[in-house]
């Protein structure tokens, strides 16, 4: 190294440090496992572990991974809904199990594949809901409650729903709304299992550029749950893959999309190029020549007098 590279070095050094100062990791999780059985003397039904990663305000991480490989589970182990087996949870340092339910519902907000409705609540009453951890026992809501409860409709573009009936709802203004519930705890993390399950592409790209621009502006730290390999590669910022409960890799996305692994991981033929982004992009692959050659040869065969049909 030359004499200016060493210097330039030593300069940068300070800019690092003090960047990683102003924006420290906000979640940590190290080496957690977990493991549930049909009762407490049964061997396990399924092992979850170990996984590592981290996340700091404004990052995103996508959970990743075939059905039954423990993704929803490990959310509930970031949510503190149940305790790790081994190794920790941080949330700012504390073990998100370990606080007060309110204190917890004040820096955590959990999204679900499914949000059963006891009664048919208006969209406005359903997003107040979000206001719970902030309440006083005997008290109602306050004006401040209703100015955050709007705010947060208007940050995913639902003000015109606020007097709709939520079992009215269509499945994309539904998930909006749900969103909004979430966005008025004024979480520290947030956690969304599977959210563009009922949308339409349109609305799962909208829905990933909300959470994008949501966080940024919010200085949420966000873990999502999903399908959607190229929409998490476009839209986030780390990978947790899963493949029967064990974390095969994580990382940035162009470190942990590579084709033998994730062809492996989904057992389909798949193909890793880079988007005009210059993100990573997952197309199927589709039989080769050379196989297709040897599937016509075999229907060749089959057909009487070894004619192929299709070459007729």
């Amino acid at each position: 190294m030359t004499p200016q590279e060493e210097t330039a070095t030593r300069n940068a050094a300070p800019d690092t440090l003090a960047g990683w100062m102003q924006n420290p990791v906000r979640l940590l999780v190290e080496q957690a496992s977990y493991a549930y059985s049909a009762t407490a003397a049964a061997a396990p039904n399924f092992t979850l572990g170990p996984v590592t990663f981290s996340a700091r305000q404004r990052e995103i991480v996508g959970i990743l991974g075939p059905n039954a490989s423990g993704k929803s589970t490990l959310l509930r182990v970031v949510a503190g809904e149940v305790k790790a087996l081994s190794g920790r949870v941080e949330l700012d340092g504390r073990a998100p199990g370990d606080l007060p339910l309110r204190d917890r519902a004040q820096r955590i907000a959990i999204v679900h594949q499914e949000s059963n409705l006891l009664f048919p609540l208006r969209v406005w009453e359903y997003v107040l809901q979000g206001r719970y951890p902030y309440g006083r026992r005997l008290r109602f809501e306050n004006e401040a409650d209703c100015l955050m409860a709007e705010k947060a409709l208007a940050q995913v573009g639902a003000e015109a729903l606020t007097e709709r009936r939520m079992d009215e709802l269509s499945g994309g203004e539904r998930q909006r709304v749900v969103l909004a519930r979430a966005l008025a705890q004024q979480p520290q993390l947030l956690l969304l299992d599977e959210p563009t399950r009922y949308l339409d592409i349109g609305g799962k790209v909208e829905l990933m550029r909300r959470l994008r621009r949501l966080s940024e502006e919010n200085r949420y730290t966000a873990v999502v749950v999903t399908h959607e390999l190229n929409l998490a590669a476009e839209f986030f910022d780390a990978i947790v893959l899963l493949q029967g409960g064990k974390c095969v890799a994580a990382g940035k996305p162009e470190d942990v999309y590579r084709r033998n692994l994730l062809e492996e991981v989904f057992k389909t033929p798949l193909e890793v190029e880079r988007s005009s982004s210059g993100r990573p992009r997952v197309i199927l692959r589709g039989e080769s020549n050379d196989q297709a050659a040897e599937g016509d040869s075999e229907n060749a065969k089959s057909e009487p007098g070894g004619t192929n049909k299709n070459l007729s």
